[in-house]
């Protein structure tokens, strides 16, 4: 399947993944910032935005694979949400081809379980799939009042996401429906130890999609990681605090070897 792909800048390649339900245009508020430093590729992910859709390559692996064939062949993968999941099964499929990756609110598992409560229970999702069928602009409406929700700048964060979903293609009902068995299904907490490619992940203090408390999990899964927590920051942190979002990712990149 063939992602829609969106350039803009010079310098070291940035490839960008956004979330569940969204498309390229919820960077618009950073894009120019980050263009500044990077030659910037933000993808779509399957079924989102102008991307196509293929409904027999519905693994994470095959949405990795498909922005792996788009994207440049060396980068720093910049994931949000599910689009971080997207990045670090592209990063340990293909640890060649992922320079460092940076996962923005991203978890290895998006649902609790008995041994991961630092999570959302998996009934919360499966409403999300219940009434997709039924209404999916409200279901993603729905979505969108989570994400911000508890931020500092919950109202402007909000608009901003609003306004990038009606700037591109509405996407497809079983692209995001695939996505959501993606965020129910996935658990790549095993294969965490196997990861090559430096990394940074960033929480949000008071995102109720990815809980705070799985960084503290995660820095034993991943102890050479570097793992932040943003003081104030729901679920989209690079809407709400942008220039602290790139100043953070530009000192990881400047940190990585040349």
């Amino acid at each position: 399947m063939r992602l829609h792909a969106e350039q803009a800048g010079a310098g070291p390649d940035l490839v960008l993944l956004h979330g569940w339900g969204m498309n390229a245009g919820v960077w618009h508020p950073v894009r120019d910032r980050l263009a500044a430093r990077w030659r910037v590729t933000a993808l779509e992910l399957p079924g989102h935005g102008a991307s196509g859709f293929d409904a027999e390559r519905c693994r994470l692996r095959d949405w990795a694979d498909a922005c792996l064939d788009a994207a440049p062949d060396r980068a720093v993968w910049l994931g949000w949400s599910l689009g971080a999941q997207v990045a670090l099964e592209a990063a340990l499929a293909a640890p060649g081809r992922v320079r460092a990756l940076a996962a923005v609110t991203g978890t290895p598992r998006f649902v609790q379980a008995p041994d991961w409560p630092h999570a959302m229970p998996a009934a919360t999702f499966r409403q999300f799939a219940d009434t997709l069928a039924a209404d999916h602009a409200a279901t993603l409406d729905r979505f969108l009042g989570l994400q911000v929700r508890g931020g500092d700048e919950a109202r402007e964060t909000l608009r901003a996401l609003r306004a990038a979903i009606r700037a591109r293609p509405v996407p497809r009902p079983d692209a995001l429906r695939a996505g959501l068995e993606l965020l129910l299904g996935s658990d790549l907490r095993a294969r965490l130890p196997g990861l090559v490619p430096p990394s940074l992940w960033l929480f949000g203090e008071r995102d109720t999609l990815v809980p705070a408390e799985a960084a503290h999990a995660l820095e034993t899964l991943l102890p050479r990681a570097e793992i932040l927590v943003l003081h104030g920051a729901a679920h989209a942190p690079f809407l709400s605090s942008p220039a602290r979002f790139v100043e953070l990712l530009g000192g990881f990149v400047d940190s990585l070897p040349r």
